[in-house]
C-alpha cells in the first residue's frame, strides 16, 4: 500500500486526491474540536472557506440549531458563538446541533480535499479509530494519503508528528519505507525524534507556542490527549459527520 503524506494542502492536485482515502490533520486545532463535537452530540460540522461564506451559510439555513464557530489568527471570530477550542464544545452546548466552522487553516485543508474517496478528520484525540481504518483500508489496496493544514500554507511541527504517528500505527512494528513518499519517512523520523510525548512536539511548534502565549494551553493539553474522543469523523458532501457505523 502507498502512503504519502502532505505537509500542506497547498497546491494539491485533483490528481493526487482523486479515489484516495484521505486523512487530514490539524491538531491544534480543529481537527481535534470537530471530534470533541462529534463526541459530545454534534449532529454534522460543515466547514467553509471565510467568514462571510459562514455568515451567508447561517442565514440562509436560517435553523435556531445553527451554531457559528471559528477563530481568526487563534481569537474567535467576532459574532460567532464559539472559537475553535475542544474544550468549548461541551455536550450541552453542541448536542443536536449542525456547526458552521471556518478556521484559518483547518477547514482550508479539508476543502482541498473534496473530490477523494473517503476524508477523515484525524487528530490525536481520535488516533486510534483513525488508525484502524487506515489499516482496514490498507488491507484492500485502497491508496491512502495524509494531509497536514500546516500554518500559512507552510510546514508545522504539530500536524507532521500526528502524521508521523498516523503512519507508524497503521504500518504496526514492521514499518518497510517502500511505499512512503519523503514527507512520510520524515514523519516518521519526527516520531523517533519525540517519542510517545505528544505534548513536546505540539508545545515546541509554533501554533503551539502562539496558543500558549494567549492563554490556550488547555488546549493544547487536551489536543495532546490520546484517544479522548475516540470518534472517526468522515467529511462527505460538504458535512463532517460520525462515520456510519457499518454491521
Amino acid at each position: 500500500m502507498r502512503v504519502d503524506v502532505f505537509f500542506t494542502p497547498a497546491g494539491l492536485s485533483p490528481a493526487e486526491v482523486q479515489g484516495r482515502a484521505i486523512f487530514v490533520i490539524d491538531i491544534l486545532r480543529a481537527t481535534t474540536t470537530m471530534c470533541a463535537a462529534l463526541s459530545h452530540g454534534a449532529k454534522a460540522i460543515i466547514p467553509v472557506a471565510s467568514t462571510e461564506e459562514a455568515l451567508r451559510l447561517s442565514q440562509t439555513i436560517g435553523s435556531t440549531d445553527v451554531i457559528l464557530a471559528g477563530e481568526q489568527n487563534c481569537l474567535k471570530i467576532p459574532g460567532f458563538q464559539l472559537g475553535n477550542s475542544p474544550l468549548e464544545m461541551s455536550e450541552v452546548t453542541v448536542r443536536g446541533k449542525t456547526i458552521i466552522v471556518s478556521t484559518s487553516n483547518g477547514t482550508k485543508a479539508l476543502l482541498a480535499c473534496q473530490g477523494a474517496h473517503s476524508v477523515y478528520p484525524t487528530a490525536a484525540v481520535n488516533l486510534s479509530a483513525a488508525a484502524e481504518k487506515a489499516r482496514e483500508l490498507r488491507e484492500s489496496d485502497q491508496p491512502v494519503a495524509v494531509v497536514c493544514a500546516g500554518r500559512e500554507n507552510a510546514f508545522s511541527l504539530d500536524d507532521s508528528y500526528c502524521a508521523g504517528r498516523l503512519v507508524a500505527a497503521t504500518l504496526g512494528d514492521r514499518r518497510p519505507r517502500r511505499g512512503l513518499n519523503d514527507a512520510a519517512i520524515a514523519c516518521l523520523d519526527l516520531v523517533r525524534r519525540y517519542g510517545d510525548n505528544w505534548r513536546r512536539p505540539l508545545a515546541y511548534s509554533r501554533a503551539g507556542r502562539e496558543l500558549i502565549k494567549l492563554g490556550f494551553r488547555a488546549d493544547l493539553l487536551d489536543a495532546a490527549r490520546l484517544d479522548a474522543y475516540p470518534v472517526l469523523p468522515h467529511f462527505h458532501e460538504r458535512r463532517v459527520t460520525l462515520t456510519p457505523v457499518t454491521v
